[in-house]
């Protein structure tokens, strides 16, 4: 069994399929043939109708977007699967709108067509390496497709949303153990059996690498004896015929008594010898060679076996990979060309409830005009598909809704009806919309969507019967009257009350008055017997069968008398002329002509007719173009009313993202002020300490005052305004004592200690840690007051803000404290030195590295590095900055350029 044919559903419905559509009274009345000659006929004339609807075409656009070399053949032959039944295609327009749904497409790589080698394994061949690694990776992919659909699945908030994709794989058998089994034996790597396979295989292996060092060993012996009695330039030992030698000039071949000639070189003058010690060696070098390829071949034939033992579930394994891709592929195309997904009008009486229209398609766009159309804005002709050459579609190209895009038409046909004449000009669209029609059908069939607008209903055909031979066609078939007649004929025999059929210029091609007569027998019989007939002509006849039969139904391509070209548009109900002296003055005939046949027209047709009908019909055109120019303006208005109601309403529904928007940013504020709070309070730092290094200690308290007053002075910029509720009588009254353990309000209530007795400006000095701050009595608090001031805490939001801007701080000066006291003094002892002076670069990185890992935490270590040229120096920093456990460096003092200290985290 070929790939794919499990999977892939014959453009033609399965014989058995047909078989039980024939056994109806109606059909058998119609013709005593044998029914497998039916089906024959009917399988032949549904392939004819796919050419001739260009569904080939359809299908080679569709493979620009599949991930699979057997998508990729699938479509292009026009292979793709369509739907036996409603069920059949409703499951295969669930699986595109999952794959619309997933916004990443799926991983296909690793996934190749090994139909072609599960044959070879069937045939009892002995499979390759790489036709194992090949099944390995398919298998292994393939199992990565059903987890990535889990995945996506488990995200979802609607667990049934991917259901369809999911049940495409969910009962395929995956053959791990067949996989492992491949991968335990084979390196795929680099494409050798692995020494595990066997037991044999590992000791044969075993021996023959012994064997061979013996032998190499031996062989280089004798070479260098026979390289320093001059009978070689260099030592060398070498292969020849499968056997390991040694070279040797003719002249000295003496050397090698008992030795054997395998090869001679090029002139003659040097000999490769086999020692007579070697012969041995080689001959079990050879014996083990053998004796591994034997195994070797034993194991690929085993894993071949294994294989072809599970050729059915690795078939069936790949028909479900490609449904997968082909979903994608369609999901892709939809995309690309904006399409919408199409819904089954059922024609029951609940159906038309909801909808009358049996056909009910607005602004729908035949796909290859649409392709064509795009053409003309991306030079496709160069862009290749990622999948083929041969196609000229580039999907990062494609761009919806470029210009020049072919006329849409509306479809709309009642669930009563079933025979539609279409009439009008000639070059006015009644061919392209015909066939647009049944091209819908087919694609609705396979699960395609419809490059049409809002939801298009589109009954389900069983059969899909069209007799068109047109210019328009990509393949153009002028057939005679008598072969139009006999292709009706084969049409009528096989179609049915499910079958929609096609037919273009009914009745053409022989005397008006039998064209006409047979035609209207045939529709009289089509409105029996099929579900839905549509056919076009010029017969005027034709069109007054409504007015005996609501079944019928009539249509008309409008043109326009003003600019005398068609619109492309049907009107549904109404008759159209064929304007062709029209048509034929503007193409550039002879005015005298034109004017010989308008007087024929007037001699055949009454004037008053003709007048009341001319004016009837410009009459209904502007009435027709006032309706349509209201209902645009009232879809307008409705448009701008629902924008403006889902506007609002998503305004009151964002309230809650707007707030943890506005959090967020008020986040990020406050740690952008906390970054500049401590950038300055680490300058205001590190240049105290520069001070006091180049000071006296008489200037110690002088320079700790300047920084207490400089920190002092970034925390009150920072501080929030004094919207706290303050009891001030009772902070008046309270005059705290040198040290007394107070609360400071600005920190957290954090505790701090007071240093100096109050002064007569209500300012107090405080220590917290090692930092000096002094402070208004406001600002501060006794132990117990701690709950009153939690209870006082400000309410709003921004004063919460404010409140987490002040914990920071707390945090960070905390962090600062740690940072001033967690090390110990920087004391230079033998343990916690290490010299690196006199050693090599790479001698000393280990060295360094080494001493800080086992430095303990919170400890310093001293590198004596030396100056010298600085290179070892440069090192040693440089190690230093990109370890992890060295928090920071620096220098041991101002006049020791020899010597860093690493603090160790």
């Amino acid at each position: 069994m070929k790939l794919g044919h499990s999977l892939l559903i014959s453009n033609t419905p399965p014989p058995h399929r047909i078989l039980s559509r024939y056994t109806t009274t109606s059909y058998v009345a119609l013709s005593a043939e044998p029914l497998t000659e039916r089906v024959k006929l009917a399988e032949s004339l549904q392939a004819e109708t796919l050419k001739i609807l260009e569904w080939p075409a359809v299908c080679r656009q569709l493979s620009a977007f599949t991930s699979t070399s057997m998508g990729l053949r699938t479509a292009q032959s026009a292979s793709i699967p369509l739907g036996q039944s409603p069920s059949e295609s409703r499951r295969l327009l669930a699986q595109t709108s999952a794959a619309a749904a997933i916004s990443q497409p799926l991983d296909f790589s690793g996934i190749e067509d090994v139909s072609r080698i599960i044959d070879a394994s069937l045939a009892g061949e002995m499979l390759s390496i790489g036709e194992l690694c090949s099944v390995r990776r398919t298998l292994r992919s393939a199992r990565s497709l059903i987890e990535q659909l889990e995945e996506i699945s488990s995200r979802s908030n609607s667990s049934d949303r991917y259901s369809a994709l999911l049940e495409i794989l969910q009962n395929c058998d995956f053959l791990m153990e067949l996989e492992q089994k491949i991968e335990f034996c084979v390196d795929c790597n680099f494409s050798v059996v692995l020494d595990r396979a066997s037991e044999d295989l590992e000791i044969i292996r075993a021996e023959r690498k012994t064997n061979m060092e013996n032998l190499e060993a031996m062989l280089k012996q004798v070479s260098a004896k026979i390289f320093q009695a001059g009978g070689v330039d260099r030592p060398l030992v070498t292969k020849r015929r499968s056997r390991m030698c040694v070279a040797i000039r003719t002249t000295h071949r003496s050397l090698l008594p008992n030795g054997v000639v395998l090869d001679t070189s090029s002139s003659g003058a040097t000999y490769f010898m086999e020692p007579r010690e070697a012969i041995d060696l080689n001959n079990l070098e050879v014996r083990l060679s053998n004796s591994e390829k034997v195994e070797e071949q034993a194991i690929l034939s085993f894993l071949s076996a294994e294989i072809a033992k599970s050729s059915r579930q690795i078939k069936h394994l790949l028909d479900r990979v490609l449904e997968v891709d082909l979903a994608f592929a369609r999901a892709a195309h939809a995309r690309w060309m904006n399409g919408v997904c199409p819904n089954f009008s059922s024609g029951s009486c609940e159906d038309s409830k909801h909808n009358s229209l049996a056909v009910d398609v607005n602004s729908i766009q035949h796909p290859l005009l649409l392709e064509s159309s795009l053409r003309k804005r991306f030079d496709l002709s160069t862009s290749r598909s990622p999948c083929s050459s041969e196609t000229d579609i580039r999907r990062s190209d494609i761009v919806p809704g470029a210009f020049s895009s072919p006329v849409p038409v509306d479809i709309k046909i009642g669930d009563g009806v079933r025979v539609v004449v279409i009439s009008g000009p000639n070059t006015g669209g009644k061919t392209a919309s015909m066939k647009t029609l049944g091209l819908a059908s087919i694609m609705l069939k396979a699960g395609m969507y419809l490059p049409a607008q809002k939801h298009p209903r589109v009954p389900w055909f069983d059969l899909v019967l069209a007799d068109i031979g047109d210019h328009q066609s990509l393949e153009q078939s002028l057939s005679t009257f008598s072969g139009h007649i006999s292709r009706i004929c084969k049409i009528l025999k096989v179609a049915s009350e499910r079958s929609l059929v096609l037919l273009d210029e009914i009745g053409s091609g022989t005397d008006p008055s039998e064209g006409v007569a047979l035609s209207a027998s045939i529709l009289q019989y089509l409105k029996d017997r099929v579900k839905l007939a549509v056919v076009t002509t010029h017969y005027a006849d034709l069109t007054r069968l409504k007015e005996k039969d609501a079944r019928f139904e009539n249509a008309a391509m409008e043109f326009s008398l003003e600019s005398l070209q068609p619109t492309y548009r049907i009107l549904w109900g109404s008759m159209g002329e064929s304007n062709a002296l029209s048509i034929a003055r503007t193409i550039g005939f002879d005015g005298k002509l034109i004017e010989q046949a308008q007087s024929w027209v007037k001699k055949l047709t009454p004037e008053k007719m003709q007048k009341f009908n001319s004016l009837l019909y410009q009459s209904l055109a502007e009435e027709r173009n006032k309706l349509e120019i209201q209902a645009e303006r009232a879809a307008a208005l409705h448009s701008d009313i629902m924008k403006l109601y889902h506007e609002i309403r998503e305004e009151a529904d964002d309230l809650d993202v707007r707030e943890v928007a506005l959090k967020a940013k008020e986040t990020q504020l406050i740690q952008q002020e906390l970054k500049v709070v401590k950038a300055e309070i680490d300058a205001i730092v590190q240049e105290f300490e520069k001070q006091l290094r180049n000071s006296s200690p008489d200037d110690f308290n002088l320079l700790l005052k300047k920084s207490e007053s400089a920190i002092t002075s970034i925390v009150q910029a920072h501080q929030p305004p004094g919207d706290f509720p303050v009891d001030r009588t009772a902070s008046s009254s309270y005059r705290p004592q040198i040290g007394e353990l107070v609360l400071i309000k600005g920190l957290g209530n954090k505790l701090a200690t007071v240093v100096e007795a109050p002064s007569d400006d209500n300012t107090v000095l405080v220590q917290y840690g090692k930092i000096r701050v002094r402070l208004d009595l406001n600002s501060i608090s006794t132990q117990a007051d701690g709950d009153g001031a939690a209870v006082s805490a400000p309410r709003s939001r921004r004063q919460g803000q404010r409140m987490k801007r002040l914990k920071n701080l707390r945090s960070l000066s905390e962090t600062m404290k740690d940072d001033e006291v967690s090390y110990g003094p920087a004391v230079q002892t033998s343990k916690n030195t290490v010299d690196l002076r006199g050693m090599r670069l790479e001698e000393a990185t280990l060295h360094v590295n080494m001493a800080i890992n086992a430095r303990g935490s919170k400890s310093v270590l001293f590198i004596i590095h030396g100056m010298g040229t600085g290179v070892l120096k440069e090192r040693v920093l440089e190690l230093l900055r990109n370890h992890p456990r060295v928090a920071k460096f620096e220098q041991e003092s101002p006049m020791n350029f020899g010597c860093t200290v690493a603090y160790i985290k």
